[in-house]
């Protein structure tokens, strides 16, 4: 039987969904609460396609796919520490990888398609590779949009303002033009432009 590529993809799409259906974390967006990752999830995939019009499926698979079941790796399973927390990060991309992988498999994906998708969500070759980048864009995006609101007042400010700097760097033209657009709380657009201005 020959697979559609088209029913694929969208059935991919929906086992990752599933995957992240019993999140059991939760942010307020909008005025209203909404579950973290698949909201993440979403919006990544939302903003690799407004970026990039010829996203491949990979790319697409990636972005829905990037902190899959992340709940299951909290950053409290770790010592404190920042050689410890880059470590959980570097564990955290292979674990939403493998998980990837595994639902990929499920809907009839072929080994180079998943071992691409592993690549973009391992972000090996930012800075080099267009896709990675342009899923690195759509997660600082994302972080603006839904986190930075509330992550700020739990900073220091000069802390707040070096992660921003930090994310601005990643970033790409486009992306730093998307993020400008936002209509930000003004405490949180007076740091952001700080960082953008040192």
């Amino acid at each position: 039987m020959q697979v559609n590529d088209g029913d694929r993809f969208h059935r991919a799409i929906a086992a990752i969904d599933a995957a992240n259906a019993d999140d059991p974390e939760t942010l307020l967006l909008k005025g209203e609460v909404v579950p973290k990752e698949q909201t993440h999830a979403e919006m990544a995939l939302r903003w690799v396609e407004r970026l990039r019009p010829d996203a491949s499926e990979a790319l697409k698979l990636a972005s829905r796919a990037h902190h899959v079941r992340r709940w299951e790796r909290p950053r409290a399973d770790y010592p404190a520490g920042r050689q410890v927390y880059l470590r959980w990060r570097r564990d955290l991309q292979v674990f939403h990888a493998e998980t990837a992988a595994a639902i990929l498999r499920t809907c009839d994906y072929d080994e180079e398609t998943i071992a691409r998708v592993g690549m973009i969500i391992r972000k090996q070759g930012l800075g080099r590779d267009p896709e990675v980048q342009a899923l690195e864009d759509a997660l600082s995006l994302v972080f603006m949009e839904t986190q930075l609101h509330a992550f700020r007042p739990t900073q220091e400010e000069d802390t707040v303002i070096g992660i921003l700097r930090k994310t601005w760097r990643k970033m790409s033209p486009a992306a730093r033009e998307a993020a400008l657009s936002f209509d930000f709380d003004p405490e949180d657009r007076r740091l952001i432009e700080a960082a953008i201005g040192s």
